[in-house]
């Protein structure tokens, strides 16, 4: 059984990318992974896991701004993560959370950002749903 129903997984997984590059591309001296870090950790994330139709149904930018509200974010100072990865990396941690139907922080323990950034060249030429696969059996 997945996560939520999949009627919301290509809008959840699409915003969630948008997100990640939104704040990576509007923030270039901000620390990107802090705040993925951060989010995946999250009420608002956990929200997404329990398939809330009123987040989950927020586009990126709706989601930032209720995101910094209610958890009472900052940006942190430091370097944003370049070009397509972060898009990327929101778009598979999403899937990943959906896929095996396992909150959000446990993806960030199963899937630490900083294998993934590693990972990135040699997976995201694959289709998602098969780098989700690959990354999975693996652990």
């Amino acid at each position: 059984m997945r996560a939520y129903a999949d009627a919301y997984l290509d809008d959840v997984v699409e915003n969630q990318g948008q997100l990640f590059d939104f704040v990576a591309q509007t923030y270039p001296d901000k620390d990107t992974e802090d705040f993925i870090n951060k989010y995946m950790s999250s009420r608002t994330r956990q929200c997404i896991d329990e398939s809330q139709a009123y987040v989950n149904t927020m586009d990126a930018k709706e989601l930032w701004e209720y995101f910094v509200r209610t958890e009472q974010y900052r940006l942190k100072p430091g370097k944003a993560l370049q070009g397509f990865m972060p898009d990327w990396i929101g778009e598979f941690y999403a899937y990943y959370q959906w896929f095996y139907n396992i909150p959000s922080r446990e993806v960030l323990e199963k899937v630490p950002l900083s294998f993934l950034k590693k990972a990135y060249y040699g997976l995201h030429d694959l289709e998602l749903d098969l780098a989700v696969k690959k990354v999975g059996e693996a652990e």
